[in-house]
């Protein structure tokens, strides 16, 4: 074949183009992150049960790709082959599902709508996902579709082909919805109500699209019938709407939406100044470093930097901001809890039974800025409902046990996180403690009359998971009582809840040295088996609960006999074969599936109840072994890519849970202010403060191998507690460690050495 000139001419530019040095690139906090992390899940097995939520830090609203069909919770998956939509979400967890939910997808195969007809085959090759950017070229359409959004809003770059008439679908999707085209303005507006519930009888979610191109093609669809209507309204309306195209013409929308009104939606769309592309996307980016570049790591383990991030990105997604800002620049909320516009903060979609363990208390140390803002919101919450929330999405949700309400509040206000109305906090988590929620049972505590009178919660009174109630209440009880105590309360009314901290004493059986459920008078819950999974517990089973005394670990030790018999009895939960009773629920969980195929006995690192235990050797004089299981989980169970965790990531809390190993300590009592030591996992970590204060870590001779703590310096000083305190860190620290590859048998082995425990008060 004859070469051209100018193809000729073309190879030798590309030969000096080859030829030329690569700049470096120098790579920030952001570029670590995979939002695919995670979505490798199914309804059998999670490895994080997540979907890539482009947004922005604690944004209002998120969107995703949607490979699912409408109302699955599983909304993408990794292993899917079709994108049907570009979707608004709030959804926390595919087990709570969506609400305020819309999508947009452009089209090019005709005037269709359905979501199986618009759907379209997508390579992962050809998808990016990013915090703050993602975009998917769609195949059957020739459409590159590229969204970036700011916390209320996101605006759309749309690449179509040449066409005579391509499309664009809004589906507000069913169980009740509306849509108006405004062909003068090139704008889309509606609502839709779609839920899985929590929300007043008045719940909406208003948008407003607007398009830079004009419609030449104006439909809207009812029901699944297209008309030339200018408005639909039925179960599930939508708009179509279409335009001529040139190759490469790129057709761009700026879309907004809100919880209060059609006219705040278009207020919502000032985020999106002149909608310039670009300079969203680079704002979304500045926005996500600056909230991930508090840690600042030195490290060549690639790997792990991905992880680290890609954890800690979902550590700062929930709760989300529900608050919106109105015409006058005042902050407002439509309440999910009474459907008022109120003055003030709202954060939704998280369950406290996950998130009190370690997400609220890295945003504690790390983001108290954010933090102030939602515990402003709980203050909001009770006012609006009664109750503080224990699973909220967007309002209360009847989903788990606790009252863990407490330790968020607690938690808050002994690291200095120090709402203005803590009066009203006070009165909210007392009345939490005896009552509960009128038409959600999870809300409160369930069970409260028999646990003030008893001790506990009976397992034969038609309460479920009624030890997993005792134990989680038991602590609850201690939150209250360090709170009150930091308040100034008068003893006379927080002794009660001094006492009814000690309660978890009363369900440890000494028989098998597990705790086990009790009946209302007195007896034990028979048949019992330490391998049962539900039942007295909550998603776990008696070796998982038994070690939820995370205020008291001492009085734990001394009730099993010693350090040597409760040493013995964690190290068995590690040789015990991963067997398991899954009689209660009738089948095999998700959560006992992941147990049993993690290769590490019967420890359940994919579910909250046992996360914490790894770091009560630092109690029992043996915390090498602390140091061992933690490197260990972090390596085994955790990586960057979609099938990254082991089990559900539960809104941040299985995330949080890396974030602070990998610091070298972790929160096992919220309400402490003390941090047990594990290990660290990077060479070295700086952690910028809010308040202008670092704390750096760095860890001497770490590696792979190097996992144990030789000896620790913090500050000027030697360390050789298992713990540090908080106030060591708020005010900035520098702490060293020297790593090895041999434990340091009398290392933190003193009981001088150990963290708190109420006993020891």
């Amino acid at each position: 074949m004859k070469k051209t000139l100018s193809f000729i001419l073309g190879l030798a530019v590309l030969a000096g183009c080859c030829r030329q040095k690569p700049s470096a690139t120098v790579l920030e906090p952001v570029d670590y992150v995979s939002t695919l992390v995670g979505t490798m899940s199914k309804h059998s097995l999670s490895t994080g049960n997540t979907y890539p939520a482009t947004a922005r830090p604690w944004g209002m609203n998120f969107w995703t790709p949607q490979t699912g069909a409408m109302g699955d919770g599983w909304t993408y998956v990794y292993t899917a082959d079709k994108i049907n939509g570009l979707k608004q979400t709030h959804q926390p967890s595919p087990w709570i599902n969506d609400y305020g939910q819309f999508a947009i997808m452009p089209v090019t195969t005709g005037a269709v709508f359905s979501q199986n007809e618009r759907a379209s085959w997508f390579s992962h090759k050809a998808e990016v996902a990013k915090p703050y950017y993602y975009s998917v070229y769609l195949a059957d359409h020739d459409v590159l579709a590229e969204l970036t959004p700011t916390e209320r809003a996101a605006a759309f770059r749309l690449t179509y082909p040449e066409k005579e008439m391509s499309y664009l679908v809004v589906d507000a999707f069913d169980r009740g919805s509306y849509v108006e085209v405004i062909p003068e303005r090139n704008m889309i507006v509606g609502y839709t109500t779609k839920n899985s519930g929590g929300v007043p009888e008045n719940f909406r979610n208003w948008f407003v699209v607007l398009s830079d191109t004009p419609f030449e093609y104006v439909s809207t669809v009812s029901d699944g019938q297209i008309s030339g209507s200018q408005v639909a309204e039925a179960g599930h309306a939508g708009a179509l709407v279409g335009f001529r195209t040139k190759k490469g013409q790129q057709v761009q929308l700026k879309v907004a939406s809100s919880f209060i009104s059609l006219e705040q939606a278009e207020l919502n769309l000032r985020e999106l100044g002149d909608g310039d592309f670009d300079r969203l996307v680079a704002e979304g980016r500045d926005s996500w470093n600056d909230v991930l570049g508090r840690f600042e790591i030195q490290d060549d383990n690639l790997d792990n930097l991905r992880t680290f991030y890609s954890c800690l990105y979902r550590s700062v997604l929930f709760p989300r901001n529900l608050s919106e800002v109105n015409a006058a620049g005042e902050t407002v909320h439509y309440s999910p809890y009474n459907g008022k516009v109120l003055p003030g903060y709202m954060f939704t979609d998280t369950g406290f039974w996950d998130t009190f363990r370690c997400l609220f208390p890295l945003l504690n140390l790390v983001y108290p800025d954010m933090n102030i803002k939602m515990q402003e919101g709980l203050v909001n919450a009770y006012l609006e409902s009664g109750f503080l929330p224990e699973w909220a999405s967007p309002g209360h949700r009847g989903c788990m046990v606790g009252n863990n309400s407490a330790s968020v509040v607690a938690d808050a206000w002994m690291k200095g996180v120090c709402v203005d109305d803590i009066e009203t906090l006070w009165e909210a988590v007392v009345h939490g403690a005896n009552s509960v929620h009128p038409t959600v049972s999870s809300t409160g505590r369930r069970g409260w009359e028999h646990y003030n009178a008893l001790g506990y919660v009976p397992s034969n009174v038609g309460i479920n998971e009624s030890a997993a109630r005792t134990l989680e209440y038991a602590y609850n009880d201690w939150c209250i009582y360090t709170l009150g105590k930091a308040l100034g309360k008068p003893e006379e009314e927080i002794a009660v809840y001094k006492e009814r901290a000690m309660n978890y004493r009363n369900l440890y059986n000494k028989e098998f040295s597990l705790m086990c459920g009790r009946n209302e008078d007195g007896s034990w819950a028979l048949p019992f088996s330490p391998l049962k999974w539900g039942g007295d517990f909550t998603e776990g089973n008696s070796l998982h609960y038994t070690w939820s005394v995370f205020h008291d670990p001492a009085g734990l030790i001394a009730l099993m006999g010693g350090d040597d018999d409760f040493n013995a009895n964690m190290d068995e939960v590690f040789s015990i074969p991963p067997i398991f009773d899954d009689s209660y629920y009738g089948g095999t969980i998700h959560e006992i599936r992941e147990m049993q195929i993690m290769n590490m006995g019967n420890y359940a690192h994919g579910n909250q109840p046992i996360q914490h235990m790894l770091y009560l050797y630092d109690w029992s004089g043996q915390p090498w072994k602390t140091q061992a299981r933690v490197r260990e989980v972090m390596d085994k169970f955790y990586n960057s890519a979609p099938d990254g965790y082991c089990g559900d990531e539960d809104n941040g809390q299985t995330s949080a849970w890396y974030v602070f190993s990998a610091m070298g300590f972790y929160p096992v009592c919220p309400g402490s202010n003390e941090y047990a030591l594990g290990t660290p996992l990077f060479k070295k970590m700086t952690v910028h403060l809010p308040n202008g204060r670092d704390i750096k870590i760095s860890a001497k001779n770490n590696s792979a191998d190097n996992f144990y703590i030789k000896s620790m310096r913090l500050g000027c000083r030697s360390w050789d507690k298992n713990y540090i305190s908080h106030s060591d860190l708020a005010d900035g620290a520098d702490i060293v460690f020297r790593m090895s590859s041999e434990p340091a048998l009398d290392r933190g082995t003193d009981k001088s050495a150990r963290p708190y425990s109420m006993s020891n008060e």
